[in-house]
């Protein structure tokens, strides 16, 4: 990563902010159920993608730096 990316400490604190707004939005749906008509999109769709979007691009960046400096040390 360059020197003007998030530092490993913040891409973990996204990784789990990430994380665990999925297992919130699982819990709402487990405890009132599947939302109908707009909900569905609001809260499931666009929910989710953030959510999940934001743990997956950090578990990337956090492999992509621990690769990068692998390389540097070996």
């Amino acid at each position: 990563m360059s020197k003007y990316g998030p530092t490993r400490g913040e891409l973990q604190f996204r990784l789990a902010t990430g994380i665990i707004g999925l297992v919130g939005l699982a819990a709402v749906v487990a405890w009132r159920g599947m939302p109908t008509g707009p909900a569905f999109f609001e809260i499931i769709l666009i929910g989710g993608a953030f959510f999940g979007g934001t743990a997956v691009l950090s578990y990337r960046a956090l492999r992509r730096l621990d690769r990068t400096r692998d390389d540097k040390a070996g």
